[in-house]
């Protein structure tokens, strides 16, 4: 498994490949969360629930973060885009990531579970 991970991240090309590295870090080091591979993608657990997960597209060369129970809370910087229960934090791997906001989100998701 750790190797699936690690090939994932390694592959990419840059700057998205350092963005997410980034963020890899950020949810397993500074909010502890637990990292697995599902459904080809980086997913990350809170008490052995699904947290979040970490979406790359290729064609777009987009990043975004999809919270699981992002329906459940409001912060302007999270939107659904037409989805029931997960609303999506975006990230534009070309400027710094505000840890801080990220920070503030994931303090409020876990509040909910």
């Amino acid at each position: 498994m750790e190797s699936q991970l690690d090939n994932y991240f390694l592959s990419l090309p840059e700057p998205e490949q350092s963005a997410l590295l980034f963020l890899r870090h950020f949810f397993t080091n500074e909010i502890q969360l637990q990292e697995n591979w599902k459904f080809n993608t980086p997913f990350y657990y809170y008490n052995n629930k699904w947290f979040c997960y970490l979406s790359y597209g290729k064609k777009k060369r987009d990043i975004y973060i999809g919270f699981v129970k992002g329906y459940l809370v409001s912060h302007p910087k999270l939107v659904a885009e037409g989805r029931k229960q997960i609303k999506v934090y975006k990230v534009n791997p070309e400027k710094d990531i505000n840890a801080k906001e990220l920070m503030a989100i994931c303090k409020l998701l876990k509040s909910t579970y």
